[in-house]
């Protein structure tokens, strides 16, 4: 059962997860080439108080959600914070291989910066950024690297 957006009787729920942003057509082409796969699926949320409340954190994630402190416009705008956030709900949550319990357990063992799900989105954000800005650049582009 989904909640519009645009729904009256939902401003509480609203103001505290934020409205939802629609990633630009361009956008959704480079991290479909990026990851392979759709991601049509993923709802991203901007200016979520929830995402503020994870203190100093820009986004946080959930299956098929990014939940933004920031702007939509300022997501975009930084292909790593992009495809780092991407990766989360497509190659970690999406797959199972991150789950709330895992993700706290991994955290409170190694910290926020060590933690392997961490690690992860950055190392494969690092590798991956360059390629999404080709696919930007040059959308008929299939394999850039």
């Amino acid at each position: 059962m989904g909640v519009d957006a645009g729904d009256v009787h939902d401003e509480p729920r609203r103001r505290l997860f934020g409205s939802r942003y629609v990633l630009p057509r361009s956008v959704v082409a480079a991290l479909e080439q990026v990851f392979a796969e759709p991601v049509g699926g993923v709802v991203v949320i901007e200016h979520s108080r929830y995402a503020r409340l994870h203190r100093g954190m820009l986004a946080t994630t959930r299956p098929n959600l990014i939940l933004l402190a920031v702007s939509g416009a300022a997501f975009v705008a930084d292909p790593e914070f992009l495809v780092h956030e991407y990766f989360h709900v497509l190659r970690q949550w999406r797959t199972a291989h991150m789950t709330r319990w895992r993700y706290l357990v991994e955290s409170a063992r190694r910290g926020y910066w060590n933690n392997r799900y961490e690690r992860e989105a950055r190392e494969f954000a690092a590798g991956a950024a360059e390629q999404y800005r080709g696919y930007l650049r040059d959308p008929g582009t299939v394999n850039r690297q």
